[in-house]
C-alpha cells in the first residue's frame, strides 16, 4: 500500500480513493487497491485475472490523461464484503487532440482485508451495460 494513496477504511471511502488513485496518473497506484485474484472486467464483458493485462486495461484509460469523476449512488454492506453501485464520467480532449467522453454505472465488489482497509474483489465498470464481443 503505498502511503500518499491510502485504502479507505470505510466502505463509502472507495470511490474517493479511486478518483485519487486514477487521477494520480500511475498505474500501480490503482493496482494497489486490487485484491489477489481480483477480476477485471474488461470493456467487452470477459473477466481478466491476469495483473499484467488488467494493467494494461487501466493504462489505455489512465494514459488520455484526463481526470475521473465518480459518484457512488449505493453501497451496501454485509459484514466484510460490500456492493458499491457508482456512476462515473472521463471527459475532456485527449492526447491526440480529439474530445473522449466515457461514462458508466460500474457494479463493483470490495472487502475489508485483516489490515481495516478495502480492496476490490471485481471491479466491474461498466456494470450491467450490455456489451459486444470485441
Amino acid at each position: 500500500m503505498s502511503e500518499s494513496y491510502p485504502l479507505a477504511t470505510e466502505p463509502e471511502g472507495v470511490v474517493a480513493s479511486l478518483i485519487e488513485r486514477f487521477n494520480s496518473g500511475k498505474v500501480s497506484a490503482m493496482m494497489a487497491q486490487f485484491e489477489p485474484g481480483v477480476v477485471f472486467v474488461a470493456r467487452d464483458g470477459r473477466p481478466i485475472t491476469d495483473p499484467t493485462e488488467i494493467a494494461a486495461q487501466l493504462e489505455r484509460d489512465i494514459s488520455l490523461g484526463l481526470p475521473l469523476k465518480a459518484k457512488a449512488r449505493h453501497v451496501f454492506v454485509a459484514g466484510d464484503i460490500a456492493q458499491i453501485v457508482l456512476d462515473w464520467s472521463i471527459d475532456g480532449t485527449g492526447p491526440d487532440g480529439e474530445h473522449v467522453h466515457l461514462e458508466g454505472s460500474a457494479s463493483d465488489v470490495v472487502r475489508r482485508g485483516a489490515d481495516g482497509r478495502w480492496r476490490y474483489l471485481i471491479d466491474n465498470a461498466l456494470g450491467t451495460m450490455v456489451r459486444q464481443p470485441a
